[in-house]
Parts: structure tokens; C-alpha cells; sequence
């Protein structure tokens, strides 16, 4: 939606009281439209803001013309300040991130007995398998006439 076009396209990212915004210009005419709109979002702090203009291909780079950072003023209760003081990785209320998973709940007794029964018997039947390949393997190499 942004490529060849004779105008310039904006993007604005808000986050503000655990809420992350997205807006969008991209007709050039200073009107934003929603792109994404998150709220439960938790960032923790001290960590830096980055930009980067190359996508990969030199035909659709893109030009970084300016960079605004403001940080907001936001009145907070000491319970809300002590929640935000924990937070040590990025965090979604009511979303999952990939990478985040649940632990898995440990196998049942029975599963784990049924797996190491089952991988036995196969063990076994590849062994007598084997046996029976090296001795039709053995017969055939005694049969030689010279």
C-alpha cells in the first residue's frame, strides 16, 4: 500500500498506559486511520527504541525521514507503578506469544509404560530380524561350489 506513491506515508506507534496503538497516513492527507489497536500490553523498561529502513531488496527500500520520541507523563497508583516495575518480558492480557507456551502437563503412568513397552517389542523384532537376515546371509555365502 506504501510502494510508488507521490507522496510521503506516515506511521505514528503509541503506547500509553498499557495500551499500543498504531496509526497510519498513508493518502497524504494528514488523516490517520487505525492500523492495530492492542490493550494489555506490558513492555518493560529500560530498553531502547529502534528503526531500520532496509527490508532486504535494494528496490523496496524505504527512507526513515524522521524519528519523534516523546515520554508521557502518566499519573499512577502505587499499585499499577509496582505492577509495571515487574514486568521483565514483553507481555499480551489475554494473548498468547509464540515462543510462550504453557508447560506441558507430565505423562501418565500408563503412557510412559505403554512407550517403553511398545519401543521394546520393537527392539526385540528388529534384533530377530536382524539374527534371521545374517544366518539366510551365512547359508547363502556356504553354498558356493568352486
Amino acid at each position: 500500500m506504501v510502494r510508488n506513491l507521490n507522496h510521503d506515508t506516515f506511521l505514528v506507534i503509541r503506547y500509553v498506559k498499557r495500551r499500543l496503538t498504531v496509526l497510519i497516513d498513508i493518502d497524504g492527507k494528514h488523516e490517520w486511520r487505525d492500523c492495530i489497536d492492542v490493550p494489555g500490553v506490558r513492555l518493560p523498561r529500560g530498553y531502547y527504541f529502534g528503526t531500520s529502513s532496509v527490508t532486504g531488496d535494494l528496490s523496496d527500500n524505504h527512507d526513515i525521514i524522521s524519528l519523534k520520541l516523546y515520554q508521557l507523563t502518566v499519573e499512577r497508583t502505587p499499585e499499577e507503578e509496582k505492577r509495571d516495575r515487574e514486568v521483565y518480558l514483553p507481555l499480551v492480557d489475554n494473548l498468547k506469544l509464540p515462543g510462550m507456551e504453557t508447560p506441558r502437563e507430565p505423562m501418565s503412568g500408563l503412557a510412559l509404560f505403554l512407550i517403553v513397552f511398545f519401543s521394546l517389542v520393537a527392539i526385540v523384532f528388529a534384533i530377530v530380524i536382524g539374527v534371521i537376515v545374517y544366518n539366510k546371509w551365512q547359508e547363502q555365502s556356504r553354498k558356493h561350489f568352486y
